[in-house]
Formats: C-alpha cells, sequence, structure tokens
C-alpha cells in the first residue's frame, strides 16, 4: 500500500478531471485500480488531514486516465472491471460491457415473480459477462439457470464472474448459437432473456468511437433493421418455453413497437414495452399463451 495525504490526492484528482472525462469513469478506475472506494472518496472531503492508501501510484493511475482521454477506450476494458447492480465483473473487449439501462431485466423478472418464488428454469441467450443471468442465480437460489453465447471467451469469462460472486451452483453455461444449446428443454423453460445484438447497421456505423472501436461488433450488430437476432429469438422460442412461460427482449430505443408486433405474431399475450429509468421503451416482454 502507498500513502499520500488526502489533500494531496484531491489536488491531484482535480487534475486528472480538468483533462476530461466523466467522474463515473474516474471513480471505476480510483476503485478497480487504486483501492478507493466511492465511499472512500465521499469521506475524504470531511477528514483532509488524513493520509490515504493507494493499491497503486498516481503515476500508473494517471497513465490508465491518459490512455482512456486519448485513445478513448472504455475504462472498463482497461482496469478490466465492470460494476453492475451490485455486481463487481471481470471484462474484455470479447464481451460488451453491461449497461445501467439493462439493470432493469432484473426488476422487470421481480415484478413478475415476485422476489421470492418456486423453484423454476430461467435461460439467458446471449449472456456476455453473465451479468443478467448471475444477478438472478443469486436472487433465486431455488431457480435452475441457463446461460449461452456463441461466443467461448466470452462464456469464460462469465462462468469466472459467476465463480467470483458466488459459491451456488444453480448456474449452468453452454456455448451455442442462440436456442441452439437448449434442445433437450424443448417446453421446460418458465422464463427466457435476451440482450440481442439490436444495433441497426446504418446506426452502428454511426456509434461513438469508445463502443464501435472497442466493444465486439458481434454483440452490438443486429442486421440491416437491427432485429435480425431478435426475429429469430421470437420465432423458435415457443418451442422452449412451457405454457404461460416468459420472454424479456431488450431492443433498440425506437423497436418497441416492432418488437410487440413480432411477439403477437408468435401468439404470445401479455405484451408490453417497457420503458427504462429515461422513459425510453427499453424492453418488450410477452408470456406464451
Amino acid at each position: 500500500m502507498l500513502s499520500i495525504s488526502v489533500k494531496e490526492f484531491l489536488y491531484w484528482k482535480k487534475k486528472q478531471l480538468s483533462k476530461g472525462g466523466d467522474h463515473q469513469s474516474f471513480a471505476v478506475l480510483l476503485d478497480c485500480i487504486g483501492g478507493i472506494s466511492t465511499f472512500d472518496l465521499n469521506l475524504l472531503s470531511i477528514n483532509p488531514k488524513e493520509t490515504l492508501y493507494l493499491k497503486k501510484n498516481l503515476e500508473h493511475l494517471e497513465s490508465i486516465w491518459n490512455d482512456h482521454l486519448s485513445n478513448s477506450s472504455p475504462i472498463q476494458y482497461l482496469c478490466g472491471i465492470a460494476f453492475w447492480r451490485d455486481l463487481k465483473l471481470k471484462v474484455t473487449d470479447k464481451v460488451l460491457i453491461p449497461r445501467p439501462e439493462t439493470e432493469l431485466i432484473i426488476d422487470i423478472v421481480f415484478k413478475i415473480f415476485g422476489k421470492q418464488s418456486q423453484k423454476l428454469t430461467f435461460a439467458e441467450l446471449g449472456t456476455g459477462s453473465g451479468a443478467i443471468s448471475i444477478a438472478l442465480a443469486l436472487a433465486y437460489p431455488l431457480w435452475d439457470g441457463i446461460a449461452t453465447d456463441i461466443d467461448q471467451d466470452a462464456l469464460d469469462i462469465a462462468i469466472k464472474n459467476f465463480i467470483n460472486c458466488s459459491k451456488q451452483t444453480n448456474l449452468k453455461f453452454y456455448c451455442g448459437y442462440w436456442w441452439t444449446p437448449f434442445e433437450s428443454f424443448k417446453g421446460k423453460l418458465d422464463l427466457a432473456i435476451s440482450n440481442p445484438p439490436y444495433i441497426p447497421k446504418d446506426t452502428y456505423e454511426k456509434l461513438p468511437k469508445e463502443v464501435k472501436n472497442f466493444e465486439p461488433e458481434i454483440a452490438l450488430l443486429g442486421g440491416e433493421d437491427g432485429l435480425k437476432h431478435i426475429r429469430e429469438i421470437i420465432q423458435k422460442a415457443p418451442l422452449f418455453l412451457k405454457e404461460k412461460g416468459w420472454l424479456i427482449l431488450e431492443n433498440h430505443f425506437d423497436q418497441g413497437e416492432k418488437v410487440k408486433q413480432l411477439l403477437i405474431e408468435s401468439k404470445f399475450k401479455s405484451v408490453e414495452i417497457v420503458n427504462d429509468l429515461s422513459g425510453v421503451g427499453r424492453f418488450t416482454i410477452g408470456r406464451y399463451k
């Protein structure tokens, strides 16, 4: 541990933020690499005469911050960590950085099933870092979960995250394309969830460089209209869901009505578009028959 006065640290922090970037990204850097949590940061101004202990020196932290600013490299990839709900997840450029808006999927599940529930089986298609499935496995220890991804490298990261976050064994991982790993689960799923690639091709070309240049294209690009993967997931979902089983999808901000129609065409009931905290129709849900 390296010691530094709080006064010196706060001066250095102010200098780094004056270069650009946002406070949230800087907080991730300090927590993951420096060993200073947001809670610690909030206490610093109260005790400016105290001594602060860092895991890494200021020069090392500054070099990472400069890399983030000069190359637009996502701070989560530079630190190898992303915070999501109450999880601390390992991330690399093999997986999409889990977004705060996606956290609402867990709240949607809570609303449908309650926070205490009997044993059931859920699946997540395209798990990436494992965030959604791990959060559900922890929230519902009686549930059995299956998380899949087409990329074995992504799946390896999700497996490590589950091991790091939990001693539970109620989540299994399979490699494969969408419904392919579920042949033995036909008619057995109570709930299926997916945050699939849904960015339309023309929109993808205009994405900010911190997304387009660093995050995996396979996790973002959803074909010409962005609905290529969503269509396939919806069309095949009835084969795998139980009667009255739920499907929850994340979609692009302007796709809700189209996704809703696709669900209705596939005989889903109770179809609803759910807004995120910004009032955007970010999720579309439905119950099969």
